[in-house]
């Protein structure tokens, strides 16, 4: 390579390093300019696809684009897990940006119905102090029910305590719904003022609403349509999901640590099975006796 190629080289070199800045330049300016006009880039949360109104936001439905501040609406949402999990309070388009102030935080605004799980059931029990664990249960936590239930009929009529269900999730207590904001808001007496209760501590609810499966609710409403006051609650550990095999019932004779009563029944002495006769032959049809006859002087049969 001799000097004017050498040169040459250098001299294109160096325009495309002035080229390269000059651009460089160019679309800083542009872009502050644009910043200016329009704003900074700025996350937003938009709609990948239609959400329905009341319908559970998950992360599938979102993604994040960058758009100029001054596009972005009051209340518009920068981060996906601000939105997920939430519940659309009105129909959302796709491509539309994601609003605070289109989202319900699941609770009573948004029916305890979200709540359940498929294929279970939401059911209400009535609750006191002594069944109820002092009321120091939650929405959230997690129950065991026990039931006192008659059994047997006349002298043999007994009652027997049984766990009939274990591991229940507790949607509601009154109406302080599971991932609600705990507090109601009611008219005073006066019906001129408002009065914002917190449920945090609350203790005045009368009921426990339950999840369970369609034949737990069954016999749970069995329970409350014959014996309302025998159902017990106790309250579990939130970690222990353990579910054992059930115990067996109790009544006054195990309580006491006695045989219970059919084992006290001394045992009836074994019945022997029936003689059955062997069954009567049919007399044969005897012939008639011949009397002997005289033939030659002798008598012949």
């Amino acid at each position: 390579m001799n000097n004017n190629e050498s040169r040459t080289l250098w001299i294109s070199l160096a325009a495309g390093l002035f080229a390269a800045f000059m651009l460089y330049s160019y679309s800083q300016e542009k872009k502050a300019e644009y910043d200016k006009t329009y704003g900074t880039m700025k996350n937003v949360v938009i709609a990948k696809v239609d959400i329905g109104e009341m319908q559970t936001i998950d992360d599938t439905m979102l993604e994040v684009i960058q758009r100029p501040a001054d596009f972005l609406e009051p209340s518009a949402v920068s981060e996906t897990e601000i939105a997920v999990g939430q519940v659309a309070a009105t129909p959302i388009k796709k491509g539309e940006q994601i609003l605070q102030t289109k989202l319900l935080q699941p609770g009573p605004d948004t029916g305890i119905a979200l709540q359940v799980a498929p294929s279970k059931r939401a059911v209400t029990l009535p609750v006191d102090e002594v069944r109820g664990v002092a009321k120091l249960i939650r929405p959230g936590d997690r129950v065991d029910i026990f039931a006192a239930v008659d059994t047997g009929r006349g002298v043999n009529q007994r009652r027997e305590v049984s766990l009939i269900m274990q591991d229940v999730v507790v949607l509601a207590t009154g109406v302080n719904v599971v991932n609600n904001i705990p507090r109601i808001f009611e008219m005073d007496s006066s019906s001129k003022n408002i009065i914002q209760t917190t449920l945090t501590g609350d203790t005045k609810y009368t009921t426990l609403t339950i999840e369970a499966s369609p034949k737990e609710a069954q016999d749970l409403i069995y329970l409350m349509a014959t014996s309302p006051g025998n159902i017990y609650f106790t309250l579990r550990n939130p970690n222990d999901r353990q579910v054992p095999p059930r115990m067996p019932a109790s009544n006054s004779e195990t309580v006491l640590g006695r045989s219970t009563f059919m084992d006290s029944v001394p045992a009836a002495a074994p019945i022997a099975p029936p003689v059955i006769a062997p069954p009567v032959q049919p007399l044969q049809q005897q012939r008639p006796t011949q009397l002997p006859q005289k033939k030659n002087g002798f008598r012949t049969l």
